[in-house]
């Protein structure tokens, strides 16, 4: 049996489930290398079921693992044929990821014995942890984002469109070898710095901005998640103190990061240091997120956090300060928790001296 799946049906069996139907397809790539099913069904007894239709059946065929290949022809419902399978397999405790309520409701219709319970954190559980073969993929992730960033530092000009910026940098990335990308590129330059979920648009840069450049490449389904701030032309002195306290913040939070810190523990540290120098109203979002074949997935670092940082987990450090109508920093890493530290996947400079 298969690592991960043996993983997961030894946490089943502790809670008394036998067996767990995956409806998300991040889950189902992680399981067995094949994002486009429909279903897969792991019983904690015996070989595991992807049901796919007809469009994948021979992509699934080739490159799923650790799983049977169950058509679903165009003429059948597909929720009675998942049902039938749970049904001659005996199983009466399933637990499930994702199921809209309509599939739930059909689901139920012909599982008249088994009770359906989620049970999402199962996953979860062991997707925050990476291994090494995810670890290899999320270097290479990150290793693109960086070389799409230095490109970034290389073009960026008063005079360039937000998109024409964009365009730069995410052909740098996909003819480095990414895959995709892990999230629409952000580059907002001016006061449009300040909006932290920011796009990317026609707006010129124009010299005094502060452009904030968020990417992130994919590798092997895997991503990256880099953000640096540039300032074209000579910063005012309240734009140097704001990149300068964001940069500070990050080092704080990164430099305590290991294996068994609570995770809120480490947000709340950048957090007071940035309360300290005065812009605390101005951090309006959580320190940092998981990273794996999801942009955002657990553990979580922020204020509510009940998470516990342990080796093998990988998180960005992200800091930021959005004033309204003036521009806002973002500074952001990929992080790699070790037993005794940390270091970062995303290795692209810090400008030491603002340009």
């Amino acid at each position: 049996m298969n690592r991960r799946i043996k993983a997961l049906t030894e946490l089943l069996v502790s809670k008394a489930f036998d067996g767990y139907m995956v409806a998300n397809e991040k889950n189902m790539l992680y399981f067995t290398g094949f994002s486009e099913g429909v279903s897969l069904l792991i019983p904690c007894e015996g070989e595991s079921i992807l049901f796919v239709r007809l469009v994948s059946y021979e992509a699934a065929r080739e490159k799923s693992q650790n799983a049977r290949v169950e058509l679903v022809k165009m003429d059948e419902d597909t929720e009675k044929k998942v049902a039938d399978e749970i049904n001659r397999l005996k199983l009466r405790h399933i637990g499930f990821d994702t199921l809209t309520v309509s599939n739930n409701l059909k689901l139920k219709e012909h599982l008249k014995e088994t009770q359906l319970e989620p049970a999402e954190e199962m996953v979860w559980s062991l997707r925050k942890v990476k291994d090494e073969k995810e670890l290899a993929f999320l270097k290479k992730a990150a290793k693109l984002t960086s070389l799409g960033m230095k490109k970034a530092f290389e073009v960026a000009e008063s005079g360039m469109k937000e998109y024409e910026l964009a365009a730069e940098i995410e052909y740098e990335m996909r003819r480095r070898g990414s895959e995709g990308f892990a999230f629409d590129t952000i580059v907002s330059s001016g006061l449009q710095s300040a909006f932290p979920h920011g796009w990317c648009g026609d707006r010129r840069i124009r010299e005094g901005d502060l452009v904030m450049i968020d990417i992130g490449a994919r590798y092997r389904g895997y991503c990256a998640d880099l953000t640096r701030t540039l300032i074209i032309g000579k910063p005012s002195s309240k734009q140097a103190d704001i990149y300068e306290t964001v940069k500070k913040a990050q080092e704080i939070a990164i430099n305590q990061m290991k294996e068994g810190l609570e995770a809120r523990k480490v947000d709340e540290s950048a957090r007071e240091y940035i309360s300290k120098m005065g812009f605390g109203e101005y951090f309006v979002h959580r320190l940092g997120h998981g990273v794996g074949l999801d942009v955002h997935e657990p553990p979580a670092l922020g204020p509510a956090s009940k998470d516990v940082l342990t080796s093998g987990n990988v998180v960005t450090v992200e800091p930021g300060i959005y004033i309204p109508k003036f521009g806002g920093v973002r500074i952001e890493d990929t992080v790699h928790v070790l037993s005794d530290g940390s270091v970062k996947l995303t290795q692209a400079p810090l400008q030491s001296s603002l340009r």
